[in-house]
């Protein structure tokens, strides 16, 4: 008989960086959302239109990586109701929006299989799970199979021609500044947000989330994937938006014996 899915924390804490969603978070996750969105639209298409001094191309293509990293934090957050969770629809919205810009993907595919995840994390039955092999480079590719079918492959190609019909950019420049940043952000997410959290080590995972979570400083959990490395503290409480996790983790230290373990580098 196969174990219970883990749980997470409960009841949320009013009152504390555990607390349940509030009006107050609404509307900083819908102004998140829209600013990350209209971020993302917006050098794209200064990118695509005007050409781009090539010393600053690093930068941009830098920046348009964090930004994809960004839209698919939204949509994450979305997936758990968070963007939004008085308006059902408008999260349900911004999220698919999100995840279609990211890399054309289907937002109810991403759904089932995000919470498939947190029911089963670490398991055959994960969908982000490494398959028996947990190295690096097949773990990824797996990984990428898994989430990529012909459908989402033509989506990607459809708008790839639009940027191009639309915007008059060559299929070098629609690589360079759509292409390039979706796949590094890709490795981006995958390698901070799965691989190093969900990666068996020498020590035991804390608890049945089989999650760690970075002990690294605020800026750097933000600059590195949005603070989607303190994934222990996310398993814990799923219910709390991306921007509150520092906290969240800081709560969890507090409220629980062994300070939330879970650490990759430090507390959890």
């Amino acid at each position: 008989m196969s174990p219970p899915p883990p749980a997470p924390l409960a009841p949320a804490l009013p009152g504390t960086a555990l607390a349940a969603p509030s009006h107050q978070d609404a509307g900083v996750g819908v102004t998140l959302a829209i600013s990350l969105i209209s971020a993302w639209i917006c050098t794209l298409a200064c990118a695509l239109a005007w050409p781009v001094p090539w010393p600053l191309v690093p930068f941009v293509v830098l920046l348009r990586t964090f930004l994809c990293t960004g839209l698919f934090i939204t949509a994450h957050d979305a997936m758990h109701g968070l963007v939004d969770p008085g308006r059902p629809r408008l999260n349900r919205a911004l999220g698919a929006l999100s995840v279609f810009l990211y890399a054309g993907f289907s937002w109810r595919a991403l759904l089932e299989a995000h919470h498939q995840h947190h029911a089963r994390p670490g398991t055959a039955s994960d969908p982000d799970f490494h398959g028996g092999d947990p190295r690096a480079v097949p773990w990824f590719l797996a990984f990428m199979r898994r989430y990529m079918d012909l459908a989402q492959l033509v989506r990607v190609a459809l708008l790839f021609q639009v940027l191009v019909v639309a915007l008059g950019a060559s299929p070098g420049q629609a690589l360079l500044y759509h292409s390039v940043p979706a796949l590094l952000s890709a490795v981006q997410l995958w390698w901070f947000g799965t691989y190093r959290p969900h990666h068996p080590g020498a020590d035991p995972f804390p608890d049945a989330h089989h999650a760690r979570s970075e002990g690294w400083p605020r800026w750097a959990t933000f600059l590195t994937c949005f603070h989607f490395g303190l994934h222990h503290t996310h398993h814990l409480a799923p219910w709390v938006p991306w921007w509150r996790l520092p906290r969240a983790r800081d709560a969890v230290a507090a409220l629980l014996p062994d300070g939330g373990g879970g650490g990759v580098g430090g507390r959890g």
